[in-house]
């Protein structure tokens, strides 16, 4: 007989993202960042291969990418509202998250596997800061898509890509409400 968990339920019912511009100082401190990376780290991983890594960005180090993304936008042609949106991401934060898928090379787990596992890594991370009492989002946005923005600023490594950029701090104001999928129009029944 299953044991429900309610307060997790509920939890899980009621979840909501924050948007990043909304988070504010303060952020976790690293004693308190371990544990969120920790629940982070328990997702489904087939072939315990860990095909994800984490790159925690405080404040000084986000400076240094808003103004690198400034760079590179200006040097790939972008539009400069979109160069503005992707400064804007680092400048305003004050704690992120990059969480980095590592490609394993294996013959036993197919690699979309392994990138549905670092896809599982940024939800559990904005649950788990969630579930903390922090706000959180998580983000992407054309920086984390050029490979020498990737290179130069973050020092990934050939294969290695950003999944996600996780924004964790606090709440300065509740975001409305938005709708929520019918799940009756994207669900179907299969019994024989």
């Amino acid at each position: 007989m299953p044991v429900p968990n309610p307060a997790a339920m509920e939890f899980f019912l009621t979840r909501r993202s924050r948007p990043a511009k909304i988070l504010r100082p303060p952020v976790p401190m690293r004693e308190e960042l371990i544990p969120i990376l920790t629940a982070a780290a328990r997702v489904p991983d087939h072939g315990k291969l860990e095909p994800w890594r984490f790159i925690v960005l405080e404040k000084p180090t986000l400076t240094r990418l808003a103004a690198l993304a400034e760079t590179r936008g200006a040097q790939i042609g972008l539009d400069p509202d979109r160069i503005a949106k992707g400064v804007m991401q680092f400048a305003d934060a004050d704690l992120a998250v990059a969480v980095i898928f590592v490609p394993r090379p294996t013959e036993k787990v197919p690699h979309i596997e392994q990138v549905l596992s670092a896809g599982a890594v940024c939800l559990t991370l904005v649950n788990a800061a969630l579930a903390s009492g922090w706000g959180a989002s998580w983000l992407t946005g054309w920086h984390v898509h050029d490979p020498d923005f990737c290179r130069e600023g973050l020092e990934l490594e050939e294969g290695e890509w950003v999944a996600g950029l996780i924004h964790i701090g606090t709440e300065n104001t509740a975001p409305p409400e938005r709708p929520r999928p019918d799940i009756a129009a994207i669900t179907t029944w299969v019994s024989t």
